[in-house]
């Protein structure tokens, strides 16, 4: 994108992250960005950290996780999703019961979703999150198993993928961003980046 009149766009990136659907969106958004290891250890965090809190504590450790020298003109984002009920934080499943428990509370309700985001360069950071409240139709026991056993989703926060069947079938209303949802605020991130280089100036 050279010559684009947003400064956005006059920089690199490199994406921490595992999660294709992050890849995606940044891809989407028009940024030149390159693939960096994401191997940020185990996801512990606080126990006394609100929901909101928690995806941003994450992030900001993934970044630190990130034991390379940051190029100049180049920026390290990583982020975080989780998913809230009750006050309680759904990570990622570790077994198939463990799937159908988390659709089981989800089922019938509405939850937040909160990713947080850190942004990084060589001198400084910024680290935001944004919040999506999902609302679920009541799932059956056998809509739950199906989507489990078909979609394998250990390695979406509350298990499950807005973007996959149970999007389709289950999501009844949605307050806030989708992408948000599917684990990256693009709207807010494009945003938040026009702020960290207008405040560079």
């Amino acid at each position: 994108m050279t010559g684009y009149p947003f400064t956005p766009y006059q920089h690199r990136y490199l994406l921490a992250s595992n999660s294709e659907r992050r890849r995606e969106l940044l891809s989407l958004l028009g940024l030149r960005f390159e693939v960096v290891s994401a191997d940020a250890g185990a996801e512990t965090y606080p126990e006394t950290l609100a929901c909101s809190e928690v995806p941003q504590y994450l992030a900001r450790m993934k970044s630190l996780a990130y034991h390379r020298p940051i190029p100049d003109g180049c920026l390290l984002i990583t982020a975080d999703t989780v998913v809230c009920i009750d006050g309680a934080v759904l990570g990622k499943p570790a077994s198939r019961e463990e799937a159908l428990d988390m659709l089981g509370r989800l089922s019938g309700r509405t939850h937040e979703v909160f990713t947080g985001v850190c942004l990084r360069d060589a001198r400084r950071s910024d680290t935001f999150c944004d919040a999506t409240k999902v609302s679920f139709r009541p799932l059956s026991t056998g809509e739950a198993a199906f989507y489990v056993d078909t979609f394998q989703p250990y390695d979406k926060a509350g298990a499950y993928g807005i973007q996959e069947w149970i999007g389709y079938t289950a999501v009844s209303r949605i307050e806030g961003s989708y992408y948000n949802v599917m684990g990256l605020p693009v709207e807010m991130l494009y945003e938040r980046l026009k702020k960290f280089f207008e405040d560079e100036k």
